[in-house]
């Protein structure tokens, strides 16, 4: 497999066994004692001694932070903001899924930082009240193809005391130098590349439904949607298959760039209830997309057509296109309803609804949003009921 360089929206090392060059990037970054940030279950695999023994042998003084949990909660960062201190780090590795990542990028901001991590959170200017100047380098390693926060300029962190995920935003979030490799990501078990990868298309297909004029996130988005309908049932089939894994990271990444252009209700409905019943971010994207889907459908309905012509779908309508995702749902082993993945209870419902709508996601949904809405989203989603 050949090995690709690429310069946006971040220097990318791509290709088979790339993570051999992570010394490189340490080098590059003038990094000499890195933080590597992972989560508890990566910490015990031989994949991450492996790497960390070879660094070490190789003079880059490296200790391992793992208290992450699946859904990061801001004590995690925390702790390894105490540990990055501790050891006099001047470099983070974050490296594994979203976890990983989102935690090892604001370790690497908040070590810099006086003021409490929730002050930062993705309003308006509230990122101009960080010091830049102090916030260590990061490289980033995914070793699943969904979030795509190896490219993107913030990390989803739950506020332990409200709990409520917040989105944690400054522009230096972006790491430095990202590595790609495919081979990292073949233990992934199925059902795993399947949530993460329509996590992934959510990212991508919300990305170009939101509103506004941003024609470079669109065609980031359009091509992100064509690899993953060509790519994604291959990879959680034949999890081995290099090509699939390659072309599966390359369009997790690119949802994460385009959706600087904004996200929708997918995420709005899915941060309250992975914060509230710790369900798989990219799961409950799956289960909501079809419901955001046909209750956005008459501001989305002419986008949807462009969508299946650019994925050369048999036909050019909306409900070719959501037949299409149901179908993956349904390959997937995906639940349809909400309700087979959390308990939630009716008196629950208002504190859902009010927290999706506060969500930074809420502002880029192609139709207007008020809390009713959320909470006939979540409701339809709870018993199944697609939107006429």
């Amino acid at each position: 497999m050949t090995s690709y360089n690429w310069n946006y929206p971040t220097t990318v090392w791509v290709g088979e066994k790339r993570i051999e060059d992570l010394y490189l990037a340490c080098k590059q970054l003038k990094i000499k004692k890195p933080l590597f940030v992972t989560d508890g279950g990566l910490v015990q695999s031989e994949m991450v001694k492996k790497i960390v023994d070879d660094l070490n042998k190789k003079s880059f003084q490296t200790k391992v932070f793992s208290e992450v949990k699946g859904n990061p909660v801001g004590s995690n960062v925390m702790q390894g903001v105490e540990a990055f201190r501790k050891g006099n780090h001047d470099g983070v590795i974050a490296f594994g899924g979203g976890s990983g990542l989102d935690v090892g990028k604001a370790v690497a901001f908040m070590s810099a930082q006086s003021r409490p991590i929730w002050d930062f959170e993705d309003v308006g200017d509230y990122w101009t009240r960080a010091n830049s100047d102090g916030i260590a380098p990061i490289i980033a390693v995914p070793t699943t193809a969904g979030t795509g926060s190896e490219t993107g300029r913030a990390s989803a962190i739950v506020n332990e005391k409200t709990g409520i995920k917040k989105i944690i935003f400054h522009p230096k979030f972006l790491p430095s130098i990202v590595i790609l490799d495919p081979v990292l990501t073949v233990g992934l078990p199925p059902k795993l590349t399947a949530a993460t990868g329509m996590d992934a298309l959510a990212h991508n297909l919300e990305a170009y439904c939101a509103p506004g004029f941003h024609p470079m996130a669109d065609g980031i988005a359009l091509e992100g949607m064509y690899l993953i309908k060509k790519w994604l049932a291959i990879a959680v089939k034949d999890g081995k298959n290099l090509e699939a894994r390659s072309n599966m990271l390359a369009a997790a990444s690119m949802g994460s760039t385009a959706f600087q252009k904004g996200l929708g209700a997918i995420h709005s409905l899915s941060h309250p209830v992975n914060s509230m019943y710790n369900v798989h971010h990219g799961l409950s994207n799956a289960i909501f997309m079809p419901y955001v889907l046909t209750f956005n459908k008459k501001e989305i309905e002419n986008k949807i057509v462009k969508i299946t012509e650019y994925l050369d779908l048999k036909e050019r309508t909306f409900d070719v296109f959501l037949n299409w995702i149901m179908n993956l749902r349904e390959e997937f082993n995906i639940p349809h309803k909400l309700s087979d993945v959390a308990d939630v209870k009716n008196k629950d419902l208002d504190k859902l609804s009010k927290m999706a709508l506060e969500d930074p996601s809420t502002s880029g949904n192609p139709k207007k949003l008020e809390l009713k809405d959320m909470k006939t989203m979540y409701i339809h989603s709870l018993e199944g009921k697609l939107f006429n």
